[in-house]
Formats: structure tokens, C-alpha cells, sequence
């Protein structure tokens, strides 16, 4: 028997290259954009991504999803490629076509500080939403082919491309105007599109992404298999409702935050401050991004075997614990990584910590979620999420009016934390899973406890050696997870044979 942890651990590294290694460099635009806008114009760049990445999920409505459970049941494999994709062309189409057409009000809608490009940019972001999920099925479909790495270069690409398009803007041509010269450069920048031009990096790096996927496209026939449709359908609207859903639990806090607060200069200034903050949480939102793209297809193509429980029950332990690792990591170094973000910004620091426990509970909830895909009652994580997005307006509603973003990060917490308990309960119920809670339970109680022993030494003036004592809890850390479970990982075989 083959260690199926291994297999996973490989592909999430080969998934890494192309999420991690991209997601990170595209972070590196954080700074760019930090140093370079205010926060209140950095404001309109989180509030508009915020949308896409909203309107993404309305776009795609769960055909990611579907796609991989019908791809791994079905034999005629091609049949359930054409489909997915037919649905998700011709839906496409059809709802860009419909904002493009209403751009122009949609700019006028949107409470953002006018600027004489607003429209542009609404038409920017509705082609980065459109292009994106035309790639959807097509990404999906090397996934299940099992080639990460192809997968992994056409990403990279892209966000390479973005950040070329970036820095190109931000660096030379901003520069170049900036300082008077009589350029080319300086020609090519209007500081009214300002920090629109990422919108139109985005979607110049997604249309070329495209060009290059022409393979997958040549693959498409515009023959869809309409009783397998309408199955796909039946199997993909609940996912809507949890994809809606969760969006409102990821994004809605940046949405609204604007709204409830009482003075509204004030407001474009936090919701600047704290877009850039939540940026601060890169490893974790990387990793469990990374960990998704390898996860479905691996839990779904190994359903059938006798010791997917347990290994479903091995996978949610270690990702766990790395998690752990990860909070504890960031945490203890963030003497120096608050520099990723401009000095203004730094005042929202405090929810940094709330920010990647609350990813930790989502990754944990990615994890649970198997249950209800693998035995088609996505019903339930529909309900799951609806109970998340309740809470996450609840609390932004009373709150944020007083405490402002910091509310909005608690509320995620919460959000994702009862999300996680409810999830966890009925997956009990409908698809019962042994997982060993006392080793979770330990190391997030060690990561806390090392966090929090933190404090206690915070009033030395000594940088270095701050940082030192840090990082020797991380080592710390590290060491325990050695010597309490390194020979349980090497023996994992034996563990699924028992």
C-alpha cells in the first residue's frame, strides 16, 4: 500500500508551485501598492477586488465542484468535460454581457470616491470576473488529469505577467511622470487611473492565460450531453448557496464596512487599512489555497478505497497542526513582517492574529466538507454556510458601527469557528469520521500557549533578542511535533492497516 499522505503532501507542493510561489509574489504587490497609495485609495482596490472575488463564485456557481464529482463517476470523461464547460461558457456570456451593459450604473452605485476612470474600472473587473471562469473547467480538467505541473506553470505565468504589468506601471511609468520626465514612460501613466492599472494588469495576464490553454479549449465540442447537464444542475445548486454563502463570510466585511461606519472619510481610510492587513495572513491563506487545489480531486478519486476515513482522519491531523506551525510562525515574527506594509497601515495590526485563527477554522472547514460532496448532500453545506453568512452580517451590524475593523475580523472568527462546530456535528451524524481531536486539540493548545507566553517578555528593549525568544517557541514547537508524532507519520500504513 502506497502512503497516501505522501501522494497528497507531493501534489499540494506541486499545486504550491503554482499557488503558493504565484500567491506570493502576487503579495508582493501589497507593498507596492502600500508604499506608493493612501490608504484610502488603496481602499478602492480592496473594495473592488472584494467584489470579483464575490461575483466569482455567482460566475462559476459550483461547477468546480461538480465537474470533479461527475469526472471521477463517470466513464465517458470527455461527456462531463463538454458539459461543464458548455454550462459555464454560455452562463458566462450571458451575465457579462448583462453588467458590461450596466457598467457605467454600476459605477455610479458603488460608494467609492469618484474618479474619472470608475466606469473603466467596473468594465475591467467584469472582464477579469468573466475571463476567470472561462478557466475554471479547464484548470479542473488537468487537476483530474493529474498534471499539477502544467496546472502549476500556466499559473505562475499568469501572476508573473500580472506583476510585470505592475511594476511596469507603478515603478517605471509612475516614477517617470512623477519626476517631470518627457517620456515614453511618462506618457504611458494617467494619475487619474492611478491604482486602476492593477485591474488592467489582471486582466491583460487573464486574456493571455487563456491564449495559452488553447489545448484544453481545441478539447471543447459544443455538444453537451443536456440529461447530464440538468444532473450536474441538481448537484451544483446547493453548492451555489454555500458558495454565496462563504463569499459573504470572506468578503463581505471589506463590502460593508464602508456602510456602517459613521464617518465615511474615516471609512475609506480603515477599509484601506484593513484590505492591506489581511494580507498579512499570506502563509496560511496560501497554504490551505494550495491544499484545496490538491485535496478535492485526491479525496474524490480516492472515495472508493476501503481507508478513506482514515486517511481523511490522518489528512485534517496534520493539516492542523501545520496550520498551527504557521500561526505560530507569523505571529512570533511579526516584528519584521510588518514592514510588508506601509507605516500607515500598521495600525491594524491587531487583527492579524484573530485574521489566520479564523483561516485556520476555514481550512479546518475545507477539510469537514468532504463529507456532504463525497456523499451528495451539498445541501448541508449550504446550510453550513448560511449559518456562517448570518452570523458574519450579525455581528458586522452591531459592531462595526463602534469597534470598526476590528469587529469585522472577530466576526470572521466566529463565522468560521461556528461554522467549523456545526460542520463537524453533522459530519458525525451523516458520514462519521474517527479524527484523534486529542492531538489537534494539543498542538492548537500549544500554539496558543507559546503565542501567549509571547507577552511576557515584550517589555525588552532588545530587538534582536525578542526575536531570538520568538523563534526559539517556533523551534520549540517544531521539536514537539517531532517527538510526539514523526514516527506516527513515518508509520502511516500501518496505521490505515490496523
Amino acid at each position: 500500500m502506497s502512503n497516501p499522505l505522501k501522494k497528497l503532501a507531493g501534489q499540494t507542493m506541486v499545486y504550491g508551485l503554482g499557488t503558493i510561489v504565484p500567491r506570493f509574489l502576487n503579495y508582493l504587490l501589497v507593498p507596492l501598492l502600500t508604499y506608493g497609495f493612501n490608504a484610502a485609495e488603496y481602499g478602492i482596490n480592496g473594495q473592488l477586488f472584494a467584489y470579483i472575488s464575490f461575483l466569482n463564485v455567482v460566475f462559476t456557481y459550483g461547477m468546480e465542484t461538480t465537474f470533479f464529482n461527475f469526472y471521477s463517476k463517470n466513464e465517458n470523461k470527455d461527456e462531463v468535460y463538454n458539459t461543464a464547460l458548455f454550462s459555464l461558457v454560455v452562463s458566462t456570456l450571458v451575465l457579462a454581457g448583462g453588467l458590461l451593459l450596466f457598467s457605467s450604473a454600476i459605477a455610479e452605485w458603488l460608494s467609492t470616491p469618484s474618479t474619472t476612470y470608475l466606469p473603466q474600472f467596473v468594465m475591467w473587473c467584469i472582464l477579469i470576473i468573466a475571463t476567470d471562469a472561462l478557466m475554471t473547467i479547464p484548470f479542473a480538467r488537468l487537476r483530474s488529469q493529474g498534471k499539477p505541473l502544467t496546472f502549476s506553470m500556466l499559473k505562475l505565468f499568469n501572476v508573473v505577467v500580472n506583476i510585470g504589468i505592475n511594476v511596469y506601471y507603478f515603478v517605471f511609468c509612475k516614477n517617470a511622470y512623477e519626476n517631470g520626465e518627457s517620456n515614453f514612460l511618462a506618457f504611458c501613466y494617467d494619475p487619474q487611473v492611478g491604482i486602476g492599472y492593477s485591474f488592467l494588469a489582471n486582466l491583460i495576464a487573464n486574456i493571455l492565460t487563456l491564449l495559452l490553454l488553447a489545448k484544453q479549449f481545441a478539447a471543447f465540442s459544443f455538444k453537451p450531453n443536456m440529461e447530464l447537464l440538468k444532473q450536474m444542475l441538481r448537484y451544483t445548486w446547493p453548492l451555489i448557496i454555500l458558495g454565496l454563502a462563504g463569499m459573504v463570510n470572506e468578503t463581505l466585511d471589506r463590502l460593508i464596512l464602508k456602510e456602517l461606519m459613521v464617518d465615511k472619510d474615516e471609512a475609506q481610510v480603515a477599509q484601506g487599512i484593513y484590505s492591506a492587513c489581511y494580507k498579512i495572513a499570506i502563509l496560511m491563506t496560501i497554504f490551505i489555497q494550495a491544499f484545496r487545489f490538491a485535496a478535492e480531486p485526491f479525496f474524490f478519486n480516492s472515495a472508493a478505497d476501503k481507508n478513506s476515513k482514515k486517511v481523511i482522519a490522518l489528512v485534517m491531523k496534520y493539516f492542523v497542526i501545520f496550520c498551527c506551525f504557521l500561526f505560530l510562525a507569523t505571529m512570533m515574527n511579526m516584528q519584521w513582517i510588518q514592514y510588508f506594509i506601509a507605516e500607515e497601515y500598521r495600525i491594524g495590526l491587531n487583527v492579524v492574529p484573530v485574521l489566520l485563527l479564523a483561516n485556520l477554522c476555514l481550512g479546518v472547514v475545507y477539510n469537514l466538507s468532504i463529507w456532504y460532496k463525497l456523499s451528495d448532500k451539498t445541501r448541508y453545506g449550504a446550510v453550513i454556510a448560511i449559518v456562517g453568512a448570518i452570523i458574519t452580517i450579525g455581528l458586522n451590524v452591531m459592531f462595526v458601527p463602534k469597534y470598526g475593523f476590528t469587529a469585522c475580523a472577530w466576526a470572521t472568527l466566529a463565522a468560521y469557528g461556528v461554522m467549523m462546530i456545526v460542520s463537524y456535528i453533522l459530519g458525525q451524524k451523516h458520514f462519521p469520521v474517527k479524527y484523534n481531536l486529542r492531538a489537534i486539540f494539543v498542538f492548537v493548545g500549544l500554539a496558543l500557549g507559546f503565542y501567549a507566553l509571547s507577552f511576557s517578555y515584550q517589555s525588552i528593549d532588545n530587538a534582536i533578542l525578542k526575536l531570538a525568544l520568538n523563534n526559539l517557541l517556533v523551534l520549540l514547537f517544531a521539536w514537539l511535533f517531532y517527538k510526539l508524532e514523526f514516527s506516527n507519520l513515518k508509520n502511516v500504513k500501518n496505521q490505515l492497516q490496523s
